[in-house]
């Protein structure tokens, strides 16, 4: 390995070390609000644990990037939490903003960092922990912003608000995506094995189980949200096992569509869970979410991706994007059929929620561009292409094994 990047390794601590220590002065001066809160505490544990194991897994499809896989997504929610409190508590110097208490601050905040684990995914394998750091604490400050004028000038609530991370992770990951090089052709290491599936397997059960709570944990009434939630994901789930059945040569059932598409419905149903009436109509949209996902899992990389040199890693367009784009449409559908005869309101409440949704797309895709570009300066040691999906780049191992 090159003496600037053993350089660059020794320096990754520091850095990490200083973080934490801005962190505490910060908190040091920050004031702690203990009143009851609308939030109990299995509440905010459902959505801990959906980001720190379900996403943890989640990411260790590729054969040789386990460790880095699991190991940086805690450091970086770790980090991106603390981060994301602070920047809530700065955001009370601006107009319209109101302190809230701490239960219900700390599970925004772990909500918060799913678009950043979901971010991760697009670049997955071709970035370090010093621009894993640097590309949270930004998309934190993006995300924020962008929340913040949804409540200001738009007026959406807290709770469709937040569920617009799916929407703004996929599309910020994808254009940071766009400025790094794309694996050599044929590159061995950007593929999984049984072993690395059944894990990655076991991340899309954990956030399966746990994304009705998700959807529901900020709402006062959260059954209704639950309700539907679950039926969407269990209609997408069959969906998933049936289309990639039909859509195989031999029949089988392909771990990729499974991986992804079983989630489709969670995501899609988030904007409007808490409003849906009947749970059928949740859970047509639980089946079009997956039609979507396994569809652009074909599509996507064989058609967009090569024209606009864009690697996604994960998948996260098909897995989380274009779930985010069918649940934003559906909740304008949704609108306009419960409000058609009150036309000036409709007027209203579609124009809110379509300025929303490109408000979030123009903020990620911007933001994460600059962000990109930002992170291939050579101040962040940008590592190879041939060092890309590689653990052993980052992690100690007692003994080397043949072909690991």
């Amino acid at each position: 390995m090159p003496s600037h990047y053993r350089n660059f390794h020794n320096s990754v601590p520091w850095l990490i070390l200083f973080l934490e220590a801005v962190f505490i002065v910060i908190f040091y001066f920050s004031d702690s609000d203990e009143d009851i809160s609308s939030i109990s505490y299995p509440g905010f544990q459902d959505v801990n644990h959906m980001v720190i194991f379900g996403f943890g897994f989640f990411l260790t499809f590729l054969k040789r990037y386990g460790f880095s896989s699991t190991g940086f997504n805690l450091l970086i929610i770790v980090l991106g939490v603390q981060c994301s409190v602070l920047i809530e508590e700065l955001l009370l110097f601006l107009p319209y903003s109101e302190r809230e208490d701490d239960m219900r601050r700390i599970t925004k905040a772990t909500l918060s960092l799913t678009a950043v684990v979901i971010s991760t995914g697009a670049v997955l394998g071709k970035t370090n922990p010093v621009q894993l750091s640097l590309m949270t604490v930004v998309e934190m400050v993006a995300l924020h912003m962008s929340r913040w004028m949804h409540k200001t000038f738009l007026q959406i609530s807290d709770n469709t608000s937040m569920m617009h991370v799916h929407l703004f992770g996929a599309y910020f990951g994808l254009a940071a995506s766009s400025r790094f090089s794309e694996p050599l052709p044929g590159s061995e290491k950007n593929a999984s094995t049984p072993k690395s599936d059944l894990l990655s397997m076991l991340g899309t059960v954990f956030l399966w189980v746990f994304w009705p709570s998700f959807n529901s944990v900020l709402l006062w009434d959260k059954s209704k949200a639950i309700y539907n939630t679950y039926f969407a994901l269990a209609v997408s789930t069959v969906t998933a096992f049936m289309l990639s059945a039909l859509t195989t040569k031999d029949g089988k059932f392909k771990m990729t569509h499974i991986h992804s598409a079983v989630l489709a419905g969670g995501v899609a149903v988030g904007y409007a869970a808490h409003s849906i009436k009947y749970p059928w109509i949740a859970m047509i949209l639980g089946l079009l979410a997956s039609v979507i996902s396994i569809l652009g899992s074909y599509c996507l990389p064989r058609c967009l991706n090569p024209v606009l040199k864009i690697h996604d890693t994960s998948g996260v367009h098909f897995t989380f994007g274009l779930p985010s784009m069918l649940g934003a449409l559906a909740q304008v559908v949704l609108l306009v059929l419960e409000n058609w005869t009150d036309i000036p309101s409709l007027r209203h409440l579609v124009a809110i929620h379509i300025w929303a949704f490109f408000l979030t797309m123009d903020v990620a895709l911007i933001t994460g561009f600059i962000t990109g570009f930002i992170l291939n300066f050579k101040l962040f040691k940008t590592i190879p292409v041939s060092k890309y999906f590689e653990d052993q780049f980052y992690w100690e191992f007692p003994h080397l094994a043949v072909g690991f």
